[in-house]
């Protein structure tokens, strides 16, 4: 098997967008209270690594059934390396607090598809 940066190499030598971002699965380690008393300064961070454009994807799972709420959620950040996703992750309020834990994981996106759909009198962005 080959080293991350030899896969990354090899994925984009064949013509795969190789394009590197960091996974975020943050878990539910104290009780649902404790992580809706943080929530507020949760989703501030989130809003400002957004701004600062750190954060590619975020937002709630839900349980192994898809039917509940987990308690925890998926955040998928911009970064240069594996220590600075992990400054980030570190960062969050909801880790920091202790209400979640978290794993951290490289993700390379090689194939997929984005539609988006842009209403420029109405101002309205849909992605789909």
């Amino acid at each position: 098997m080959p080293s991350w940066s030899q896969y990354r190499e090899i994925a984009s030598s064949r013509g795969a967008l190789a394009f590197e971002l960091y996974v975020v699965e943050s878990t539910l380690a104290k009780s649902p209270q404790d992580v809706q008393s943080v929530l507020p300064q949760h989703l501030e961070y989130q809003s400002e690594m957004e701004d600062a454009g750190r954060l590619f994807l975020a937002g709630p799972m839900s349980d192994a059934s898809g039917e509940e709420m987990s308690g925890g959620g998926l955040i998928i950040y911009r970064a240069s390396s594996m220590d600075d996703a992990r400054s980030l992750a570190d960062n969050d309020p909801m880790h920091q607090s202790g209400a979640r834990t978290y794993s951290l994981r490289r993700w390379l996106v090689n194939e997929g598809s984005i539609s988006l759909s842009m209403g420029l009198s109405a101002q309205k962005i849909k992605l789909a």
